[in-house]
C-alpha cells in the first residue's frame, strides 16, 4: 500500500483527490492537512464524503508518508516545503505552479519534473518529485503536442477555452460568486495567462523550431467543472494524415482519445480522459479539447503520475466513467 498525506485538504483538488484515493486499490489516506478544519471531519469541507471516509482534518504532518500531493495556491508550495520537511524518500506531486517551468525546476535540491504523462512518462516513472501540469495547460498542450512532434505548427494557433467554476478555487471572489456567475460569461487574462509559459515550454520541448505565438484566450464558464477548448491554425496536411500523426502519437496513452465526431464536455467531467476532435476546411485545422479541470486537468493527473512513480499500471483507480445527461 502507499501511505499517502494531502496538504491543503480542503480545496476541490483535495476533496478530488480524497474521492479518488478511497477507491484506489494501492492506496492508504495517512493524513489530510488543512489548518483551517483541523479537528473537524473532513466532510466538513468537501460535502460529498459523508458517510464514506471516517477521519479528520489534521494540522500536523507524518514525514515518513511515502507520497505527498501539496494542494496549495499558486505560490505557496515553495513556503511550504521550506518550514516542513519530508523523508528523503518521499515522494512530492505538487498539483501548483511553483515548479513547472524549467528555470523553477530546482528547489532545495530536489529537481522537479513535469508531470504530462502523454510528454515525460519516463522520466516521472524515474522521477522524486512532480510538478503537475495546469488544467487548461494540459487540455491545450494534449490538442498541440501531436503537431509539434511532426514539427506541423508554422503559424500562430489562435486558442479559446472555457472552464468552469472550480478552477477559480474555494475561495469566494466577485467573479465566483453564483448570483455573478449563474448566466453569465466572461474572459480573463486574455494573452497572457499564467500557463502560456508550460504551454510554450512542451510545444518547444518537441519542436524548438517553433517562434510562432499561441494566441490564448480563457472564458469563465457557468458550469461547476470541466474544460471546453478549441484552437485552430493553418496545417497543409489533409485531415486523414493527421487523424494518423494524432492516433501514432496517442497509440499507448490510455487516457486520451482522437475522433472526427463533434465532442461536448459531459464526455470527460468527473474523468480523467481527454477527448480531442479535429475538423478541417480548406487549409485551416480545427482542433477541439475536452477534459474536467478538478481530475485530468488535476487531481486525476497527479494520481496517474503517482500510479507510474510506484511502478503501477497508470489507470489504477481511475476507470472513472461520465455522466453523460
Amino acid at each position: 500500500m502507499i501511505n499517502i498525506g494531502i496538504i491543503g485538504g480542503s480545496g476541490y483538488t483535495a476533496g478530488e483527490l480524497i474521492r479518488i484515493l478511497m477507491f484506489h486499490p494501492n492506496a492508504k489516506l495517512d493524513f489530510v492537512y488543512s489548518t483551517t478544519n483541523a479537528g473537524k471531519p473532513l466532510s466538513i469541507a468537501h460535502h460529498d464524503l459523508l458517510g464514506d471516509i471516517e477521519m479528520n482534518f489534521t494540522d500536523t504532518i507524518n514525514p515518513n508518508v511515502d507520497v505527498v500531493f501539496l494542494c496549495l495556491g499558486h505560490g505557496k508550495s515553495i513556503s511550504f516545503l521550506e518550514e516542513n520537511h519530508f523523508s528523503d524518500t518521499t515522494k512530492i506531486i505538487d498539483l501548483g505552479n511553483d515548479f513547472r517551468l524549467t528555470k523553477d525546476k530546482n528547489f532545495n535540491g530536489k529537481s522537479f519534473v513535469y508531470g504530462l504523462p502523454e510528454l515525460n512518462k519516463t522520466d516521472i516513472k524515474n522521477a522524486q518529485y512532480i510538478a503537475n501540469p495546469g488544467c487548461f495547460a494540459t487540455a491545450i498542450q494534449l490538442a498541440l503536442l501531436p503537431l509539434a512532434a511532426n514539427e506541423l505548427l508554422n503559424d500562430d494557433v489562435h486558442i479559446n477555452a472555457t472552464t468552469g467554476s472550480t478552477g477559480a478555487g474555494v475561495g469566494l471572489a466577485a467573479t465566483s460568486h453564483f448570483s455573478w456567475r449563474n448566466n453569465n460569461m466572461s474572459h480573463y487574462k486574455a494573452f497572457n495567462h499564467q500557463h502560456l509559459g508550460e504551454i510554450n515550454q512542451s510545444v518547444n520541448q518537441l519542436q524548438s523550431s517553433y517562434q510562432n505565438e499561441l494566441i490564448f484566450v480563457p472564458n469563465r464558464g457557468d458550469f461547476p467543472r470541466g474544460i471546453f477548448a478549441t484552437l485552430y491554425t493553418t496545417i497543409e496536411e489533409s485531415l486523414e494524415d493527421i487523424v494518423a500523426k494524432y492516433e501514432t502519437f496517442y497509440a499507448d496513452q490510455p487516457f486520451v482519445t482522437v475522433t472526427t465526431t463533434a465532442i461536448n464536455m459531459k464526455q470527460v467531467v468527473q474523468t480523467n480522459k481527454c477527448i480531442i476532435s479535429l475538423m478541417k476546411k480548406g487549409n485551416r485545422l480545427l482542433i477541439t479539447s475536452v477534459i474536467d479541470n478538478l481530475t485530468k486537468g488535476a487531481s486525476g493527473q497527479a494520481i496517474q503520475n503517482m500510479n507510474l512513480m510506484f511502478g503501477l499500471e497508470e489507470t489504477t483507480g481511475l476507470h472513472l466513467k461520465p455522466s453523460g445527461f
